[in-house]
């Protein structure tokens, strides 16, 4: 929020670059294939790519609304970015020069609301094809399969409401337990608990709902490992909770 990009070196927990912005940084990823590229979505509309190095914009696309949500493909062509107004982009990016280039802009989201989750997954059982997961902060959920002979265009598979939803409410792929049955999802949720839903159930029923925070919870992730899962709430506390091994 005050306009800055800051890259930390984790084992430390120090600050090894500061890139100063003209407005507020809103969401950020690294390149998976060029690791001196860095993307960053902000509040005046624009997506730039940042050359880590020397910490100058090399590259920037202005979209229609601000960027608040996006991540890319394996391949590190294809980017997707999420806006305040619920619309998704798939922007192709140059690996080499980070050069960016608007290809679709998807309009099938029924939620004016801001996305709050842009998640890129390789492959589905379900669609059997890469798939893009979006969250917006009215509590809709999306999921997307995603054509890479056409350049990422996306086809809207389902769609379902979120419990209790609150504002900037995160949401994420179960990865391993996804390759299992079906296609889980876990989310936060504004009445403090963590749920788990099946994608591929008939009315994305809920499988499992985790109990312990005090306030809404507002963010999800899994660790490298995807083992462990870290949820966090409205108050500050992160809560780690430990997959059960199953037989």
């Amino acid at each position: 929020m005050d306009k800055t990009v800051r890259v930390w070196e984790i084992s430390k927990g120090t600050c090894i670059r500061v890139v100063y912005g003209v407005s507020s940084q809103l969401c950020i990823c690294f390149h998976p294939v060029n690791n001196n590229l860095l993307l960053v979505g902000n509040a005046n509309r624009e997506i730039n790519a940042i050359n880590f190095s020397t910490g100058r914009v090399i590259s920037k696309l202005t979209c229609d609304n601000a960027v608040t949500a996006l991540d890319i493909d394996h391949t590190g062509q294809l980017i997707f970015a999420g806006d305040a107004q619920g619309y998704i982009y798939t922007i192709s990016v140059n690996s080499h020069t980070g050069s960016l280039s608007r290809t679709h802009k998807n309009k099938s989201c029924k939620s004016k609301s801001s996305v709050t989750t842009i998640q890129y997954r390789t492959f589905s059982l379900v669609a059997r094809c890469p798939v893009l997961l979006s969250c917006a902060q009215d509590g809709n959920l999306y999921f997307f399969s995603i054509a890479t002979n056409s350049h990422g265009y996306l086809t809207l598979i389902c769609s379902l409401k979120l419990a209790s939803p609150v504002q900037n409410i995160r949401a994420s792929f179960c990865p391993l337990l996804s390759l299992e049955k079906g296609e889980f999802i876990v989310t936060g949720s504004g009445d403090s608990n963590v749920y788990f839903y099946d994608l591929a159930r008939p009315k994305n029923s809920c499988v499992n709902k985790l109990q312990g925070h005090g306030s809404p919870v507002m963010g999800v992730a899994w660790n490298h490992g995807e083992n462990l899962l870290a949820s966090s709430d409205s108050d500050g506390t992160v809560i780690v909770w430990k997959r059960a091994k199953t037989n």
